[in-house]
């Protein structure tokens, strides 16, 4: 797999993983809840969903070389990406009325 299959890879899967709590009334997409999903709830997957693709994105890196060094600041774009990511998902779920 070469780098830009991995960037374009992470960059969609983090697209993907930003708007799954919004989209999806089951906790993490998989777990079923009795009661329905608030906003707190979704943000806090929103910020596991964060690390799972961080993670992914830090294996790829590992695969093709060496890992670079990150400060504060990569993470703090990465964070601001990943809630630009969310906000159609976000516009969907509380923005957009949805008929019963």
């Amino acid at each position: 797999m070469t780098q830009t299959v991995s960037v374009w890879l992470v960059v969609l899967f983090g697209l993907l993983a930003a708007n799954l709590p919004f989209v999806s009334n089951r906790l993490f997409a998989v777990l079923a809840l009795k009661t329905p999903k608030n906003l707190a709830v979704r943000l806090a997957e929103l910020v596991v969903w964060y690390f799972v693709v961080g993670g992914v994105g830090l294996y790829l890196e590992q695969r093709a070389g060496q890992i670079a060094p990150q400060g504060w600041e990569f993470y703090a774009i990465t964070g601001a990406l990943f809630i630009t990511f969310a906000f159609p998902g976000f516009t969907w779920r509380y923005l957009f009325k949805h008929r019963n």
